[in-house]
């Protein structure tokens, strides 16, 4: 027998074995299949009918709480009143929807803002950060936060999780600066150094490299 027939009856041999398989499992699979399609379809209607409609509604209100926290009055952000809606409120009744996920983004920096660092470290990392600059930012906020908790070391890591996140001109330069000045407070010069040099190579156009030959002057004489 030819290789060329040998692979003919092989492939007809498997198409066999597969269909009597098949049959001898066929009220397995109807089950299996129709499982299948009931999840299938409970996931569209509750998306379309219970998540879909949330979301609208979330929409209608964050806006007021959106609007007290652009004016930084972020106690009214939070918490709301009785003719405001905070982003406490959208969490609470609206866990499911985008606009809960960016309360708790808002929420962060509003502790961040009012010096609550442990409640804007909860919240920032509760974030599902969807938009990569957002992301970026949420990212370096909560290094503030760890900075002011005094946890420098980790600071320093979320610092250069937002660059590596977003190497942008405008996020990036800033997070490198601060992840620099926190090694120098460590002792780290020749990492501060590094942080410094990518600014000024690769951000030349940033407000952070205006001023950062002098950093690097003096991160080259304490790293000796």
């Amino acid at each position: 027998m030819a290789k060329d027939e040998e692979v003919i009856v092989d492939v007809e041999e498997v198409y066999s074995n597969t269909e009597k398989w098949v049959i001898e499992n066929q009220k397995s699979l109807t089950i299996i299949v129709g499982a299948i399609v009931l999840l299938l379809g409970s996931f569209f209607a509750f998306k379309n009918f219970v998540v879909k409609p949330q979301e609208e509604q979330a929409k209608d209100y964050i806006w007021q709480a959106q609007q007290a926290f652009a004016k930084d009055s972020f106690e009214l952000a939070i918490y709301g009143n009785e003719s405001t809606v905070g982003f406490e409120y959208i969490i609470d009744n609206f866990g499911m929807t985008e606009a809960a996920n960016l309360s708790h983004y808002c929420i962060g920096i509003s502790y961040l803002r009012m010096g609550q660092f442990e409640d804007a470290v909860q919240y920032l990392n509760d974030y599902d950060c969807q938009d990569v600059m957002v992301c970026a930012v949420a990212l370096g906020a909560t290094g503030d936060a760890h900075m002011e908790l005094g946890d420098t070391e980790k600071a320093i890591d979320y610092y250069e999780s937002s660059v590596s996140h977003s190497d942008n001109e405008l996020t990036a330069p800033i997070y490198l600066m601060k992840a620099g000045r926190a090694h120098e407070s460590l002792g780290n010069y020749a990492k501060a150094l590094d942080a410094y040099n990518q600014i000024k190579n690769d951000f030349a156009g940033s407000t952070e490299a205006q001023s950062i030959d002098k950093y690097i002057s003096r991160a080259e004489g304490l790293a000796g």
